[in-house]
């Protein structure tokens, strides 16, 4: 039996900001009083503190002496820009995986499945989750713990949600996107990387696009 993953009190608190900055609780240029979040969870406001640092170094939110803590005026091209770093480390990912998910494809097959579901109720968050949750399952498999922790602190799932949301970014068919990289895999076909990499581009939002 799979132990439960506990997270850590700033990574609850680091969800709870991130879901507030994706749902729209707190828009772009919007003032976070770290003061106010600390008593909203009933908590001291040294993790909420830690919390806001590491949104910081991924870009989310910005600080000014005497102006506290603000909500980034993303642009298109702030959001476009983790993308080619994010398709590099998925092309490596994909050749050191491919032998095994050619055997093997059962950890991203449930994603695919829940894509179809997401797509057919134009559900937004389901298709956020379970696209993440597909390559993160695609970079697990190449077996690098380097590579997984690099690919982690790009802020996948946050970039993803916002480049969706926010922008509006649709690709034809999450679910056959991907099921057309697992048919990749299971054929060993040899431009797997150069695919993976494709798709990771494709995802990308366009420079022009501004959110609302």
């Amino acid at each position: 039996m799979t132990a439960p993953v506990i997270h850590s009190l700033r990574e609850q608190i680091r969800e709870h900001i991130v879901e507030g900055i994706v749902s729209g609780r707190w828009k772009p240029g919007e003032r976070i009083v770290e003061r106010r979040i600390a008593t909203e969870l009933e908590v001291s406001q040294t993790p909420v503190r830690e919390a806001l640092r590491e949104l910081e170094s991924l870009r989310l939110i910005e600080s000014a002496p005497n102006k506290g803590v603000r909500v980034r005026n993303l642009t298109a091209a702030d959001l476009e820009e983790s993308y080619p770093v994010r398709a590099g480390l998925e092309a490596i990912a994909a050749e050191l995986a491919a032998g095994r998910l050619a055997e093997d494809c059962a950890a991203l097959e449930p994603h695919v499945a829940a894509l179809y579901e997401a797509d057919r109720l134009a559900d937004g968050t389901a298709q956020v989750r379970h696209t993440v949750a597909f390559h993160r399952e695609l970079v697990r498999a190449a077996g690098n713990s380097v590579l997984l922790h690099t690919w982690e602190g790009l802020g996948i799932e946050v970039f993803t949600a916002l480049s969706i949301r926010w922008l509006g970014t649709v690709q034809q068919s999450y679910a056959e996107e991907h099921e057309e990289l697992v048919a990749a895999f299971r054929r060993r076909d040899p431009r797997i990387a150069d695919l993976v990499k494709a798709h990771v581009l494709g995802c990308a939002p366009r420079t022009g696009s501004e959110p609302s």
